[in-house]
């Protein structure tokens, strides 16, 4: 068939068959690459939604709450689904929670804050929003320390605290860890103190100190001890302010504020 050429040839080259070899090849490497990625398993990652179904085993932890404000203690009991078992999507994430206690006083507002929060906990997403909400809830008649010093302005506020310590066990919430300088700072102002509180006791100082009824302010959960006359501090919420050269400084996260 001839074809006829209306243009003016510029130039010109001569298809060898070695090039028309070079051309098949091409076209069937992509023609097998093409086939190769659409046989190529694609991820299912399953995310946290409503729409899943609950396990018959779940793992999880219970953690006590022994509040002034009852006479028997909490056990909060939460439970976690693992998405993805197995593979590098792995997670785990809160899915139900609840609260048991010989203490029946309260047990209509427990068994509807433990439902509201397991329906949140299986609508999925960021969950870690209640952890603010609940922490934020104060008490009318005032709050209490725990065990530690730590100051609790409600038992919601507590109940708050012990999501926020699951939440980081299972990597939802990264707690920034403190500085390498900010941990000797501390360890300089408690050395500090106890080197005063030593002198004083040598010189024969006394200081009488009138403790509220029942404080336990000597010992934190992570086995710091803290002065039985120290104050709450309002960073960190923790009884351990203490007066050093006209500072008041805290010798658990080292704020200090001079008055």
């Amino acid at each position: 068939m001839a074809v006829k050429i209306e243009k003016k040839i510029k130039g010109y080259s001569v298809v060898t068959p070695e090039d028309k070899a070079k051309e098949a090849a091409k076209a069937a490497a992509a023609s097998a690459a093409s086939v190769k990625a659409e046989e190529l398993p694609t991820a299912d990652v399953i995310q946290m939604h409503e729409r899943i179904e609950r396990p018959e085993i779940l793992i999880g932890s219970t953690y006590k709450i022994k509040s002034p404000l009852f006479e028997h203690a909490l056990y909060v009991t939460i439970n976690d689904i693992v998405l993805n078992a197995g593979t590098e999507h792995e997670s785990r994430r809160p899915f139900e929670i609840f609260i048991n206690s010989k203490n029946m006083d309260h047990f209509q507002w427990i068994v509807a804050l433990t439902r509201i929060m397991s329906a949140v906990f299986r609508k999925g997403g960021d969950v870690t929003f209640l952890v603010d909400e609940m922490k934020a809830v104060f008490d009318p008649r005032g709050g209490y320390f725990k065990a530690g010093g730590v100051y609790m302005p409600s038992l919601v506020a507590e109940l708050g605290a012990i999501v926020e310590d699951h939440l980081k066990s299972i990597g939802m919430i990264h707690d920034p860890e403190m500085s390498d300088s900010h941990r000797e700072l501390i360890a300089e102002k408690r050395r500090a103190y106890e080197e005063r509180s030593k002198k004083n006791a040598d010189a024969g100082a006394s200081i009488t100190v009138v403790a509220p009824r029942n404080e336990d302010v000597t010992v934190t959960g992570d086995g710091a001890s803290f002065p039985p006359s120290a104050t709450m501090c309002h960073k960190c919420s923790t009884k351990a302010v203490v007066i050093m050269d006209g500072c008041a400084t805290c010798l658990n996260c080292g704020y200090s504020k001079c008055g």
